[in-house]
């Protein structure tokens, strides 16, 4: 007969070996995340859609 309580056991324990690779996994995500440089910003001019005369409506 099959030891369900083994299987049991041994599959509980892969599954929270498997959830601690994903936090860890997650976790150096984030380190690199917050260590990498902030991007260089630009504010681009929105283009006037034809059209458009930009005075303000009436």
């Amino acid at each position: 007969m099959a030891d369900y309580k083994e299987m049991y056991l041994k599959m509980v324990r892969a599954s929270e070996e498997a959830v601690n690779r994903i936090v860890a996994a997650q976790r150096e995500c984030e380190e690199l995340y917050l260590s990498s440089p902030e991007p260089e910003l630009k504010v681009l001019k929105q283009k006037k859609r034809m059209g458009e005369s930009g005075g303000k409506k009436p």
